[in-house]
């Protein structure tokens, strides 16, 4: 027994660990000991076991005992039970199917009785909201909702009837278009404020989960209410809901009929008109709303009378980016960043308003205030990602203001030393000049420190300009005070100076280009040195290790394919080529050993991708600029692979497109965009050559049938090397090379995850039965089958779901013997092996699961279970982790003592027969 104060601690408990509840075991020992309190003569104690119960609604959903408590203390005449019972009225509600169809009567019953006070209505009316369960339901609480709203005409009661309508409406994806126009008419007729405020409230959420059920008369029926209301306020409410509409595909329903008509270009002039008003209004706020309108019906739609709109647009942007920038306020900031995606979107959509953009960007970003300079710095990184043309034009401005910063080390004059560096990293594209690395560094040593320097150096590893980045590096290996930074910071410095030496590279000098990979290779070698001497078992860095390690046998492949290319030279096929070919049956022994080297060359860069691949599926918490560069780098490799197969082995080869995944439509970094450029050139070399030139090996095919070619092919090797004109063999390697030239002179961009993970997301595996001793087997009978459950929890970083979140769990178990023991016997081949995979969807970060194994042959079993994730697109991701435990497999008593009287050949006793469990079948 206990007291009230005690039953409401454990209330508390049960109510803040909700996420937890799943993990009870027994459930019903749980309940029980918590519902015997419901029996009890004080209404108090009553009232705090409905509150559990309903706080316990996730896990007993069907429980018929508490539903039944639940509705006789509806009834009660004690005001704390009855909202206790209603509290867990909602919750059973919004749980069981079966409860709100049964509850829902009563609900009504009471809702509509004159004998309950207004107030316990009020707190009844919100269990409506779930009766969402099937569309009779829906439709008998709506029904009943429209009658409470004719009847009751308080405010009060207005408000929370509206709300619930809406609530049940969004659930049930019933009657959206009625609630809409229900809502629409109270925004215009009751002239109540908190009612026409909760009106947009509840407009501004179906404008977010149900843009599609707006009609183009909804939109204008909301424009009129906003160009005829005198309240500021309701005009921001408003406008945020258009502004929102006008983001998705209700914009384009509302300009979509037919042209010609006259109520169309009323509909048409409404929302432009109420835009052109709002956009230089004095609320920094109803103005943010207005330009954003603005921006996306000049971004959407395409009619012809809209044209001039789009100049409007760029106007209003640049009053509101010169009011904004001299204010530090919170409210100027966020009406700043609204402006400058507007920005960002408008010049995306219409290049030719780039340069009034940039213009008036570049001139306000002289006179802003440093906070307001940090966001215009990242709209014009932004812009200049889309638009390269335009990256040329900043340059001179950037660098005058980066002279002019102050001297003062405050945290937005480092935060905008960074944010310029980056904008001129991407405005120079290609390479820094010697004055702006002076300029740069001399700031650097006069008003920053390290973290500045080192986040300078990041970003500059990020556009690929590996020089600025090895040499700020290098300045700050003395600052670190950890061993672990140290060997980081010298890593990112041999990183860089591998890059770098890959950036002589030149065309038609082969020689050079091998020399080149290898004092890269040198440096890479070096560095992944220091970077596993920077890894800790709280930071084992295993992407980044991945990455350099990928790297490093993607530049040997290169190197040992322009060495193949280069032996054709220097060594023809023997005389005897052509009798091996008949031999073997292979017409490719007719190139010599060539034709063996290019294979091996076409299958490592195939076994590169496919690692690349599975480095791909691994980094579940990358972002998407990152996980592109490692796709560009697959497909990089399946490119040369492509042209090996093409222009030596195979003319029948498959095509690069079927390989490769799907290409982003829009390109959206530098790095992407030159890639993408040598994708293209080198498959036009190879189909250009595919279409003049037969494949080598159908040439060494024809050059070799008797001696005559051959002595023909070595006076033709014998010219090329002493400069005469180039074979047509000789075309098709040197093809090779300038394709792996190509490549290697894009340089690498390292992008965010090798330097920072936003997102962390990890999951922990807990395995019963599990062993004392790690390395102890669990003992099971081969006539038994073990029950091995699976628990997990998965663990989140400070931003979970920043770039995908998991939809669910898939969990693989397989076994594999280790050790036999005893005779062989011969057993099915379906019992000798597990291999079980199971899909759970985790509710509040947990899932639990069970599988059921044979051991059917006796010895000892090792057990894996290893972990997958699968994103809300479907997609699969290696996230890990991977666990083992050993299981022993014994002989069951009665079988070995079977097994024995046969050898000894005594048929088993009619008392040992009884006892075992088989004969009762």
């Amino acid at each position: 027994m206990g007291n009230n104060f005690l039953r409401l601690c454990v209330l508390k408990v049960t109510q803040q660990s909700e996420k937890h509840l799943e993990k009870i075991l027994n459930v019903d020992e749980f309940v029980k000991r918590v519902f015997s309190v419901i029996h009890s003569n004080d209404p108090v104690a009553r009232a705090i076991t409905l509150r559990m119960l309903g706080s316990m609604a996730s896990i007993i959903p069907e429980r018929k005992n508490a539903h039944h408590s639940i509705r006789q203390s509806l009834d009660s005449h004690d005001n704390v039970e009855v909202e206790a019972a209603i509290f867990a009225a909602a919750n059973f509600s919004a749980q069981s199917k079966d409860f709100a169809a049964g509850i829902c009567n009563k609900i009504s019953e009471m809702i509509q009785g004159l004998a309950t006070p207004v107030d316990l209505k009020l707190k009844l009316i919100p269990i409506l909201q779930h009766m969402h369960h099937d569309a009779s339901l829906a439709s008998s609480s709506r029904q009943l909702l429209q009658q409470l709203v004719t009847s009751y005409p308080s405010t009060k009661m207005v408000i929370v009837t509206l709300h619930t309508f809406t609530l049940l409406a969004a659930s049930s994806l019933v009657d959206i278009p009625k609630q809409i126009q229900l809502l629409l008419q109270y925004l215009k007729n009751d002239p109540r404020k908190a009612v026409k405020r909760l009106a947009i409230q509840d407009l501004k959420l179906l404008a977010n989960k149900t843009p599609h059920t707006w009609s183009r008369e909804n939109i204008q029926a909301l424009c009129e209410s906003a160009l005829h209301t005198p309240y500021d306020s309701l005009k921001l409410g408003m406008l945020s809901v258009l502004s929102t509409l006008s983001g998705t595909i209700a914009i384009k329903q509302y300009f979509s009929t037919a042209p010609g008509t006259a109520a169309t270009t009323v509909r048409s002039l409404d929302l432009v008109k109420l835009a052109q008003e709002c956009c230089y209004h004095t609320n920094r706020g109803i103005a943010a709303h207005a330009v954003r309108i603005m921006t996306n019906i000049s971004t959407s739609c395409q009619e012809k009378e809209l044209l001039p709109l789009e100049q409007d647009a760029v106007c209003s942007l640049e009053a509101l980016l010169l009011l904004c920038s001299q204010d530090d306020s919170p409210g100027a900031q966020a009406t700043l960043k609204i402006t400058l995606t507007c920005m960002v979107k408008l010049v995306k959509c219409r290049p030719h308003l780039s340069q009034l953009v940039v213009e008036s960007l570049l001139t306000q970003l002289h006179v802003a205030q440093d906070a307001a300079r940090i966001l215009m710095c990242h709209c014009l990184a932004a812009i200049a990602m889309q638009l390269p043309v335009l990256a040329d034009g900043m340059l001179g401005d950037l660098m005058d203001l980066y002279k002019l910063i102050g001297q003062a080390a405050t945290d937005k004059k480092q935060e905008l030393l960074v944010s310029l560096a980056t904008v001129i990293f991407v405005s120079s594209q290609k390479a820094l000049s010697p004055e702006i690395k002076t300029v740069i560094k001399q700031q650097l040593e006069n008003a920053s420190n390290g973290w500045t320097a080192y986040r300078i150096a990041r970003q500059a590893s990020r556009m690929g300009n590996h020089d600025m980045a090895r040499e700020l590096y290098q300045s700050l290996l003395t600052q670190v005070a950890s061993e672990h930074f140290y060997f980081w910071l010298n890593s990112l410095k041999e990183f860089s100076h591998a890059e770098q030496c890959l950036t002589g590279l030149q065309e038609d000098n082969y020689s050079s280009a091998l020399s080149c990979i290898a004092e890269a290779l040198k440096s890479y070698y070096k560095g992944i040195a220091s970077l596993t001497a920077a890894s800790t078992p709280l930071n084992p860095l295993s992407f980044q290790c991945g990455f350099v390690k990928l790297r490093i046998d993607l530049l040997q492949a290169f190197s040992q394919l322009i060495c193949t290319c280069n032996s054709l030279k220097t060594s023809p096929p023997p005389a005897i080529a052509t009798t091996i070919a008949m031999t073997s049956g292979n017409d490719l022994q007719r190139c010599g050993r060539i034709s063996n080297q290019m294979k091996h060359s076409m299958e490592e860069f195939r076994n590169l991708a496919t690692r690349y691949g599975d480095l791909y599926q691994s980094s579940f918490d990358a972002d998407s600029a990152t996980l592109r560069n490692v796709e560009l780098q697959q497909q990089s490799c399946l490119l040369i692979s492509h042209a090996i197969e093409a222009l030596i082995l195979d003319p029948e080869s498959v095509s690069f497109q079927e390989y490769s995944s799907n290409g982003t439509a829009h390109v959206e970094s530098e790095y992407e965009r030159r890639m993408m450029s040598v994708f293209n050139h080198v498959l036009e070399e190879v189909e250009s050559l595919n279409r003049k030139y037969a494949p080598v090996s159908y040439l060494a095919s024809n050059s070799f049938k008797c001696i005559f070619c051959r002595e023909r092919f070595q006076k033709l090797t014998t010219l090329y090397i002493c400069g005469g004109q180039e074979t047509e063999e000789y075309t098709h390697t040197a093809c090779l090379c300038d394709a792996v030239i190509a490549l290697l002179k894009v340089p690498l961009s390292f992008q965010r995850y090798f330097f920072q993970k936003l997102q962390s997301t990890s999951i922990k595996l807990a395995l019963s039965p599990s062993p004392r001793n790690p390395t102890e087997p669990i003992a099971v009978q081969n006539n038994q089958q073990l029950a091995l459950k699976v628990e997990g929890v998965v663990q989140h970083g400070s931003k979970p779901g920043l770039f995908r979140k998991i939809q669910s769990v898939c969990l693989n178990v397989s076994s594999v013997l280790q050790s036999k023991s005893g005779q062989d016997y011969k057993i099915p081949i379906d019992n000798m092996a597990n291999e079980m995979e199971q899909r759970v969807e985790p509710h509040n970060d947990y899932f639990s699961t069970q599988f059921l194994l044979n051991f059917v042959i006796l010895g000892t079993h090792n057990i894996t279970v290893e972990s997958s994730v699968i994103d809300s697109n479907g997609i699969v991701w290696k996230t890990g982790p991977k666990t083992t435990i050993l299981v022993k497999s014994l002989e069951d008593p009665y079988s070995q003592q079977v097994r024995l009287q046969q050898q000894q050949g005594q048929p088993p006793s009619q008392q040992q027969q009884q006892r075992t469990a088989y004969s009762r079948f």
